[in-house]
Protein backbone atom coordinates (compact mmCIF):
# COMPACT_ATOMS: atom_id res chain seq x y z
CA UNK A 1 0.00 0.00 0.00
CA UNK A 2 0.93 3.56 -1.16
CA UNK A 3 0.75 5.66 1.98
CA UNK A 4 0.15 9.70 2.27
CA UNK A 5 0.68 11.64 5.51
CA UNK A 6 -0.22 15.00 6.28
CA UNK A 7 1.34 16.87 9.32
CA UNK A 8 4.50 16.71 10.69
CA UNK A 9 3.69 17.46 14.41
CA UNK A 10 4.55 16.47 17.65
CA UNK A 11 2.55 13.06 17.34
CA UNK A 12 2.40 12.87 13.13
CA UNK A 13 6.09 12.93 12.60
CA UNK A 14 7.01 9.35 14.38
CA UNK A 15 3.93 8.39 13.46
CA UNK A 16 4.64 8.50 9.61
CA UNK A 17 8.23 7.79 10.78
CA UNK A 18 6.85 4.11 12.01
CA UNK A 19 4.78 3.87 8.17
CA UNK A 20 7.97 4.42 6.12
CA UNK A 21 10.21 2.02 8.45
CA UNK A 22 7.31 -0.91 8.56
CA UNK A 23 7.58 -0.79 4.89
CA UNK A 24 5.17 0.79 3.59
CA UNK A 25 6.05 4.15 1.02
CA UNK A 26 5.14 7.07 2.64
CA UNK A 27 4.30 10.67 1.15
CA UNK A 28 4.31 13.39 3.42
CA UNK A 29 2.97 17.07 4.04
CA UNK A 30 3.90 19.68 6.30
CA UNK A 31 3.07 23.36 6.45
CA UNK A 32 6.43 23.86 7.44
CA UNK A 33 8.54 22.55 4.59
CA UNK A 34 11.74 22.35 6.49
CA UNK A 35 9.92 19.73 9.10
CA UNK A 36 9.21 17.65 6.23
CA UNK A 37 12.50 17.84 4.28
CA UNK A 38 14.17 16.58 8.19
CA UNK A 39 11.50 13.62 7.99
CA UNK A 40 12.72 12.87 4.33
CA UNK A 41 16.13 13.00 5.75
CA UNK A 42 15.92 10.98 8.95
CA UNK A 43 13.29 8.23 7.41
CA UNK A 44 13.44 7.95 3.96
CA UNK A 45 10.43 8.10 2.00
CA UNK A 46 9.04 11.75 0.14
CA UNK A 47 7.90 14.78 0.39
CA UNK A 48 5.13 16.99 -1.52
CA UNK A 49 4.65 20.75 -1.97
CA UNK A 50 0.76 20.29 -1.12
CA UNK A 51 -1.63 18.02 0.39
CA UNK A 52 -3.06 17.65 -3.10
CA UNK A 53 0.25 16.10 -4.56
CA UNK A 54 0.91 14.10 -1.73
CA UNK A 55 -2.52 12.14 -1.81
CA UNK A 56 -2.01 11.14 -5.41
CA UNK A 57 -1.96 7.52 -5.93
CA UNK A 58 -2.32 7.19 -1.98
CA UNK A 59 -3.85 3.93 -1.44
CA UNK A 60 -4.09 5.18 2.26
CA UNK A 61 -4.51 9.17 3.23
CA UNK A 62 -3.81 10.25 6.85
CA UNK A 63 -4.00 13.42 8.34
CA UNK A 64 -2.97 14.55 11.47
CA UNK A 65 -3.04 18.62 12.63
CA UNK A 66 -4.53 20.82 15.40
CA UNK A 67 -8.09 21.38 15.16
CA UNK A 68 -10.88 21.80 13.06
CA UNK A 69 -9.78 24.73 10.98
CA UNK A 70 -6.49 22.88 9.83
CA UNK A 71 -8.13 19.64 8.96
CA UNK A 72 -10.26 21.80 6.61
CA UNK A 73 -7.31 23.97 5.19
CA UNK A 74 -6.01 20.67 3.98
CA UNK A 75 -8.81 19.09 2.71
CA UNK A 76 -10.00 22.01 0.59
CA UNK A 77 -9.27 23.83 -1.71
CA UNK A 78 -7.49 23.45 -5.17
CA UNK A 79 -4.74 22.19 -3.02
CA UNK A 80 -6.39 20.21 -0.90
CA UNK A 81 -6.75 16.50 -0.81
CA UNK A 82 -9.99 16.69 -1.86
CA UNK A 83 -8.87 17.77 -5.00
CA UNK A 84 -6.64 14.80 -6.14
CA UNK A 85 -8.38 11.51 -4.07
CA UNK A 86 -8.60 8.29 -6.09
CA UNK A 87 -11.87 6.07 -5.89
CA UNK A 88 -11.60 3.50 -3.12
CA UNK A 89 -8.78 5.29 -1.39
CA UNK A 90 -9.15 5.11 2.34
CA UNK A 91 -9.26 8.72 4.15
CA UNK A 92 -7.87 8.76 8.26
CA UNK A 93 -8.02 12.06 9.92
CA UNK A 94 -6.15 10.99 13.40
CA UNK A 95 -6.73 15.08 14.53
CA UNK A 96 -8.46 15.47 18.02
CA UNK A 97 -11.25 17.57 16.27
CA UNK A 98 -15.36 17.88 16.63
CA UNK A 99 -17.04 14.60 15.41
CA UNK A 100 -19.58 17.21 13.22
CA UNK A 101 -16.67 17.42 11.57
CA UNK A 102 -16.20 13.87 11.09
CA UNK A 103 -19.41 13.55 9.72
CA UNK A 104 -18.79 16.46 7.46
CA UNK A 105 -15.66 15.20 5.84
CA UNK A 106 -17.68 11.40 5.15
CA UNK A 107 -20.01 12.69 3.43
CA UNK A 108 -17.00 14.80 1.31
CA UNK A 109 -14.87 11.48 1.11
CA UNK A 110 -17.81 9.08 0.00
CA UNK A 111 -18.79 11.72 -3.01
CA UNK A 112 -15.33 11.03 -4.20
CA UNK A 113 -15.90 7.55 -3.89
CA UNK A 114 -13.46 6.68 -1.18
CA UNK A 115 -13.87 5.86 2.40
CA UNK A 116 -13.28 7.70 5.41
CA UNK A 117 -12.11 7.18 9.28
CA UNK A 118 -12.32 9.25 11.98
CA UNK A 119 -9.56 8.43 14.56
CA UNK A 120 -8.43 10.14 17.36
CA UNK A 121 -5.32 9.13 19.26
CA UNK A 122 -4.36 9.18 22.76
CA UNK A 123 -1.05 8.18 24.10
CA UNK A 124 1.12 11.10 23.91
CA UNK A 125 4.41 12.33 22.21
CA UNK A 126 5.93 9.34 23.56
CA UNK A 127 2.84 6.58 23.07
CA UNK A 128 3.53 8.08 19.18
CA UNK A 129 7.16 7.42 19.28
CA UNK A 130 7.41 4.44 20.83
CA UNK A 131 4.50 3.18 18.22
CA UNK A 132 1.94 2.24 21.19
CA UNK A 133 -1.13 4.72 20.53
CA UNK A 134 -4.79 3.98 21.22
CA UNK A 135 -6.99 4.51 18.42
CA UNK A 136 -10.46 5.24 18.75
CA UNK A 137 -12.33 5.33 15.07
CA UNK A 138 -15.51 6.04 13.56
CA UNK A 139 -16.32 5.83 10.17
CA UNK A 140 -16.70 3.19 7.39
CA UNK A 141 -15.78 -0.37 8.70
CA UNK A 142 -15.10 -2.19 5.86
CA UNK A 143 -12.04 0.70 5.75
CA UNK A 144 -11.55 -0.07 9.51
CA UNK A 145 -10.75 -3.67 8.69
CA UNK A 146 -8.49 -3.28 5.91
CA UNK A 147 -6.40 -0.68 7.30
CA UNK A 148 -5.34 -2.48 10.00
CA UNK A 149 -1.62 -3.51 9.15
CA UNK A 150 -1.26 0.01 8.81
CA UNK A 151 -2.47 1.69 12.24
CA UNK A 152 -0.56 -1.75 13.65
CA UNK A 153 2.44 0.57 12.82
CA UNK A 154 2.17 3.03 16.03
CA UNK A 155 -1.25 2.01 17.10
CA UNK A 156 -1.40 -0.93 19.95
CA UNK A 157 -5.19 -0.47 20.60
CA UNK A 158 -7.60 -0.21 17.76
CA UNK A 159 -11.17 -0.13 18.67
CA UNK A 160 -14.24 0.63 16.03
CA UNK A 161 -16.72 2.84 17.81
CA UNK A 162 -19.60 3.36 15.02
CA UNK A 163 -20.10 5.41 12.62
CA UNK A 164 -18.38 8.67 11.15
CA UNK A 165 -17.94 11.28 14.75
CA UNK A 166 -17.81 8.09 17.07
CA UNK A 167 -14.59 8.34 16.97
CA UNK A 168 -13.98 11.65 18.06
CA UNK A 169 -16.79 11.59 20.56
CA UNK A 170 -14.95 8.61 22.48
CA UNK A 171 -12.31 11.07 22.32
CA UNK A 172 -13.86 13.50 23.94
CA UNK A 173 -14.86 11.37 27.23
CA UNK A 174 -11.09 10.13 27.20
CA UNK A 175 -10.28 14.00 27.49
CA UNK A 176 -12.73 14.19 30.35
CA UNK A 177 -12.42 11.48 32.04
CA UNK A 178 -8.48 12.57 32.29
CA UNK A 179 -9.15 15.82 33.29
CA UNK A 180 -10.89 14.65 36.81
CA UNK A 181 -8.22 12.10 37.07
CA UNK A 182 -5.58 14.51 36.88
CA UNK A 183 -7.17 17.08 39.11
CA UNK A 184 -7.62 14.60 41.71
CA UNK A 185 -4.18 13.32 41.88
CA UNK A 186 -2.85 17.01 41.78
CA UNK A 187 -4.82 17.74 45.21
CA UNK A 188 -4.17 14.71 46.96
CA UNK A 189 -0.80 15.47 46.48
CA UNK A 190 -0.28 18.79 47.48
CA UNK A 191 -2.22 17.50 50.79
CA UNK A 192 0.58 14.72 51.16
CA UNK A 193 2.98 17.38 50.87
CA UNK A 194 1.54 19.79 53.46
CA UNK A 195 1.49 16.93 55.53
CA UNK A 196 5.06 15.51 55.40
CA UNK A 197 4.24 12.44 53.34
CA UNK A 198 6.87 10.73 51.23
CA UNK A 199 5.86 10.70 47.99
CA UNK A 200 7.28 7.36 46.98
CA UNK A 201 6.27 5.48 49.75
CA UNK A 202 2.46 7.02 49.44
CA UNK A 203 2.60 5.60 45.84
CA UNK A 204 3.85 2.30 46.47
CA UNK A 205 0.45 2.27 49.27
CA UNK A 206 -2.13 3.71 46.85
CA UNK A 207 -1.63 2.91 43.21
CA UNK A 208 -2.16 -0.86 43.28
CA UNK A 209 -5.57 -0.30 45.06
CA UNK A 210 -8.85 1.76 43.53
CA UNK A 211 -6.84 4.68 43.47
CA UNK A 212 -4.60 4.11 40.65
CA UNK A 213 -4.19 5.87 37.64
CA UNK A 214 -1.94 5.84 34.34
CA UNK A 215 -1.56 9.41 35.78
CA UNK A 216 -0.33 8.44 38.99
CA UNK A 217 1.96 5.71 37.66
CA UNK A 218 3.34 7.91 35.58
CA UNK A 219 3.42 11.46 36.53
CA UNK A 220 3.23 11.50 40.04
CA UNK A 221 7.40 11.95 40.32
CA UNK A 222 7.35 14.76 37.66
CA UNK A 223 4.40 16.50 39.64
CA UNK A 224 6.43 15.99 42.43
CA UNK A 225 9.99 17.64 41.43
CA UNK A 226 7.65 20.47 39.09
CA UNK A 227 8.70 19.54 35.51
CA UNK A 228 5.74 20.04 33.37
CA UNK A 229 7.55 19.09 29.84
CA UNK A 230 6.95 15.49 29.49
CA UNK A 231 3.74 15.10 26.99
CA UNK A 232 0.32 16.55 26.52
CA UNK A 233 0.64 20.45 26.52
CA UNK A 234 -2.24 22.84 28.08
CA UNK A 235 -3.04 24.17 25.05
CA UNK A 236 -4.19 21.45 23.47
CA UNK A 237 -5.88 19.98 26.57
CA UNK A 238 -7.89 23.11 26.22
CA UNK A 239 -8.90 22.47 22.82
CA UNK A 240 -9.88 19.28 23.47
CA UNK A 241 -11.84 19.93 26.72
CA UNK A 242 -13.76 23.25 24.63
CA UNK A 243 -15.33 20.40 21.62
CA UNK A 244 -16.12 18.14 24.65
CA UNK A 245 -17.82 21.38 26.41
CA UNK A 246 -19.26 22.17 22.94
CA UNK A 247 -20.32 18.23 22.20
CA UNK A 248 -22.27 18.56 26.05
CA UNK A 249 -23.89 21.66 25.44
CA UNK A 250 -25.99 20.17 22.10
CA UNK A 251 -26.95 17.19 24.20
CA UNK A 252 -28.29 19.55 26.86
CA UNK A 253 -25.83 18.04 29.73
CA UNK A 254 -23.93 19.17 32.51
CA UNK A 255 -20.41 18.61 33.35
CA UNK A 256 -19.79 21.24 36.15
CA UNK A 257 -16.33 18.94 37.03
CA UNK A 258 -14.64 19.15 32.85
CA UNK A 259 -15.72 22.75 32.75
CA UNK A 260 -13.80 23.78 36.11
CA UNK A 261 -10.54 22.11 35.52
CA UNK A 262 -11.09 23.64 31.81
CA UNK A 263 -10.73 26.94 33.92
CA UNK A 264 -7.75 25.27 35.75
CA UNK A 265 -6.13 24.90 32.79
CA UNK A 266 -6.62 28.53 31.53
CA UNK A 267 -4.76 29.47 35.04
CA UNK A 268 -2.21 27.45 34.20
CA UNK A 269 -1.88 29.04 30.88
CA UNK A 270 -1.85 32.54 32.58
CA UNK A 271 1.44 31.20 35.02
CA UNK A 272 3.12 30.64 31.55
CA UNK A 273 2.13 27.07 31.43
CA UNK A 274 0.63 26.72 28.07
CA UNK A 275 3.31 24.27 26.73
CA UNK A 276 3.46 22.46 29.91
CA UNK A 277 1.87 18.78 30.27
CA UNK A 278 -1.49 17.99 31.56
CA UNK A 279 0.14 17.21 35.28
CA UNK A 280 0.51 21.20 35.65
CA UNK A 281 -2.57 21.20 37.42
CA UNK A 282 -0.03 20.60 40.91
CA UNK A 283 1.48 24.40 39.72
CA UNK A 284 -1.90 26.37 39.71
CA UNK A 285 -2.49 24.59 43.64
CA UNK A 286 1.43 25.42 44.64
CA UNK A 287 1.71 28.66 42.91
Amino acid sequence: MKCAFIGLGVMGYPMAGHLQQKGFATTVYNRTSAKASKWVEEFGGKSADTPREAVLDADIVMVCVGNDEDVRSVFYGDHGLLASISENTIVIDHTTASAELAQELADEVHQRVALFLDAPVSGGEQGAINGVLTAMIGGDKEAFDEVQPVLECYCKTREYMGPAGHGQLAKMVNQICIAGVVQGLAEGLQLARKVGLDADTLIRAISQGAAGSWQMQNRYKTMWEGHYEHGFAVDWMRKDLKIALQEADRNGLSMPLTALVDQFYAEVQQLGGSRWDTSSLLARLEK
